[in-house]
């Protein structure tokens, strides 16, 4: 009896170790698999930038993501985009690693809002974050400063002196310039103390343009992780806990599968359109478009194209940081090189449309706001294709000059032709390829030549022409 309970207490082991081994074989395998979505940010963050990491975060949440991983090199960007990216981070309900790469990367600007926003802030090596200082769409500084003087009276003058630097904060000169300030600082603190980190290096980040490599930035307690590789960042977060909304959660991301998340053609489509380069070309095109069209009435194509270019172009102007000085030399300068086709000045108005145009273009996106400048060799090749242009239609005008009247009285007294009958009165002649109703006071045999002495509307003059002048036409 003893043995067959033995028998039968064995039986049992072996049946439930039986179902247990596959599950536990299920959940570590199921723990091993972590699914990591990654972006990128890289150059200047606009209204395209902030619709493709909110929408990259939503997928995320969509298909319940372990991670989130944004891998940025960017100078900085607009305030209103940089918002958006954050509101969105601290809102999502995946955990966000931001990590500044590849090495010579920068997080300047805005991106040092969202570096310190992010759950995890990384860095790899020779990177560097900082000078988040706000500017204006002007490219002043939106808030001048001025140093706050110490108390003369200080008891301890040792001690004033030991005093880190980041004690002797700078005041701003205007009233507009403290509230833009002091917003961005309060911002930054906010963002720093909610996972913990430097807040007062941030703060100097905005007042003092402060800025710091990855290796200090670790050290002062500004970023989590230095990784040389992505490889190097997920193991070293796997397991981390973070605070995800109000709850603390341990980051997944050991053996992960990556998934690319890739911008849709929308948002492809309005980040080529807010380069200032594509700016300029499309309101260049959307000028001379309408312009040709309102010279040829009935082309279609060209107003259209026009048309079409313009309203792309003042789309993309909203969103970008202009000065609004450079379009109104830009337009000036057009202004002129069409001037110049339709009151020839031989290159006098021509030249000097293509100066206001290349200083309006270097202007127009001379913002200040990091990302958002123009090549100034795409706008030199501009000019010189200008300037190519105006030296062709002078030469052109040029020779219209030497060769004289091409339609009207002038254009056709003179001429020599050929009497296509024979006539005493009034007949036919052959002119330039035109048959001519013509009239004489003498009589003209068929073939002979005549020269046209007048026009009478639609009735040439004609008398039998010279033979110097016949010589001279036979051997033109």
């Amino acid at each position: 009896m003893n043995r067959l309970s033995r028998t039968c207490r064995r039986l049992r082991r072996r049946a439930l170790a039986a179902l247990l081994v596959p599950a536990a074989v299920m959940t570590a395998g199921n723990a091993a698999a972590s699914n990591v979505v990654e972006l990128e940010i890289e150059g200047g963050i606009g209204a395209a930038t902030a619709e493709y990491v909110v929408a990259g975060i939503e997928y995320a949440e969509e298909n319940n993501a372990d991670l989130v991983l944004i891998r940025m090199d960017t100078p900085g960007g607009l305030m209103g985009a940089m918002r958006d990216i954050i509101t969105k981070i601290l809102n999502s309900s995946v955990p966000v690693a931001t990590y500044v790469t590849p090495a010579g990367a920068r997080a300047d600007s805005a991106g040092t809002f969202i570096l310190l926003a992010s759950h995890i802030a990384a860095m790899a090596p020779t990177t560097v974050v900082g000078a988040a200082t706000p500017v204006s769409l002007t490219g002043d500084d939106v808030a001048p400063m001025r140093p706050v003087e110490k108390p003369a009276d200080s008891e301890d003058e040792d001690a004033a002196e030991d005093e880190d630097a980041a004690e002797d904060i700078a005041e701003p000169t205007t009233a507009m310039g403290r509230k833009v300030i002091n917003d961005s600082v309060a911002y930054i603190r906010n963002l720093a103390d909610r996972h913990g980190r430097n807040a007062d290096w941030a703060e100097s980040a905005v007042r003092d343009a402060a800025t710091l490599s990855a290796k200090d930035a670790l050290e002062q307690n500004v970023i989590d992780i230095i990784a040389d590789n992505r490889a190097d960042l997920l193991v070293a977060i796997d397991g981390r806990e973070v605070l995800v909304g109000s709850d603390m959660v341990a980051i997944v991301s050991d053996s992960p599968t990556i998934e690319q998340y890739e911008p849709t053609w929308r948002i492809k489509f309005l980040s080529i359109i807010q380069q200032p380069e594509v700016i300029l070309l499309l309101g260049l095109i959307g000028i001379y478009g309408l312009l040709f069209e309102g010279y040829n009435p009935g082309a279609i194509v060209p107003g259209v194209v026009g048309a079409i270019c313009l309203l792309l172009a003042l789309y993309a102007v909203q969103v970008l940081p202009i000065n609004y000085a450079g379009v109104l030399l830009i337009l000036l300068g057009v202004a002129l090189m069409v001037a110049e086709a339709f009151a020839p000045s031989f290159g006098a108005l021509g030249l000097g449309g293509i100066a206001a145009f290349v200083f309006g273009a270097i202007m127009m996106f001379d913002s200040g706001v990091p990302g958002f400048g123009i090549s100034i060799s795409f706008v030199v090749s501009l000019a010189i294709l200008a300037a190519l242009f105006v030296i062709w239609m002078v030469s052109f005008l040029l020779k219209l000059r030497k060769r004289g009247a091409v339609y009207g009285s002038e254009a056709i007294v003179g001429r020599i032709g050929i009497a296509m009958e024979d006539f005493n009165g009034g007949g036919k002649v052959w002119v330039e390829g035109e048959a001519w109703a013509a009239r004489s006071k003498v009589p003209i045999a068929k073939d002979q030549e005549i020269i046209i002495t007048a026009l009478d509307g639609l009735v040439v003059d004609v008398k039998p022409a010279p033979v110097a002048a016949s010589h001279q036409h036979a051997t033109t």
